[in-house]
């Protein structure tokens, strides 16, 4: 059963490990520049798993102690995930114990692929969200560890390489609309996002702009529940 979870799962994170590992080596580079041994990056790509709030860090830790500041700047990064935990609610019911990992490591990456792709059949569904996590973390566990050891002895400029991300995104989004025939949710969610940064700018229009998608998908939803209990109960 784990062995064919591992095997379904596997190909959907090769993608990922392409971006990650970039990534990661970026981050790994980025702390062993600044004096950090290479288990910073290590334990904190591990432990922490959120690879903006990791970038972040570095500034934090060589900076004054401001827990308070700390805290609210993580939160405002990664408040998006709220968003992402209330749509797989109904998709980690049932997976017992790997729920609390499922939870822990659920990142940008994880998320869409947990939340598009069905596992086959045959194949246990828990355990297929939870490799697609566990591989996930590896690839940037070992990016960044990979990074911060070949920072001893390579030392050269990593300005722009954060865009891998973007683009590994730009792939998603195109292969999510190439696969699905319904664009509907992919333009609701780009014209929110386009008008929330029109309006409030690239430094605040995230969060704001993630609302209103889930606002505006609800009520696509609630309205298209009551055309089809009308249609049935006429």
């Amino acid at each position: 059963m784990k062995t064919k979870a591992f095997r379904a799962a596997f190909p959907h994170t090769l993608p990922i490990c392409v971006g990650f590992l970039f990534l990661g080596m970026s981050y790994g580079f980025l702390m062993r520049s600044k004096g950090f041994s290479f288990v910073y990056p290590m334990l904190m790509s591990l432990f922490i798993f959120a690879g903006s709030m990791e970038f972040v860090t570095v500034q934090l830790l060589l900076s004054a102690f401001r827990p308070l500041y700390a805290f609210f700047l993580a939160f405002i990064i990664n408040a998006r995930h709220l968003f992402y935990g209330i749509s797989m609610l109904e998709k980690y019911k049932h997976t017992g114990w790997k729920k609390a990992y499922l939870i822990f490591g659920m990142c940008d990456e994880s998320f869409t692929i947990n939340c598009t792709v069905e596992p086959p059949p045959e194949v246990d569904k828990g355990w297929f969200l939870f490799f697609i996590t566990l591989l996930n973390q590896i690839y940037w566990v070992t990016g960044a560890t990979l990074g911060a050891m070949l920072g001893y002895v390579i030392h050269f400029d990593t300005t722009g390489i954060e865009f891998v991300m973007t683009a590994l995104f730009v792939v998603m989004f195109l292969n999510q609309w190439e696969e699905n025939k319904e664009h509907g949710p992919a333009l609701t969610g780009l014209a929110c996002s386009v008008f929330s940064l029109l309006l409030l700018g690239a430094e605040t229009f995230i969060l704001p702009a993630m609302a209103l998608i889930v606002l505006c998908l609800s009520f696509s939803k609630t309205s298209a529940f009551k055309i089809k209990k009308g249609e049935k109960n006429p």
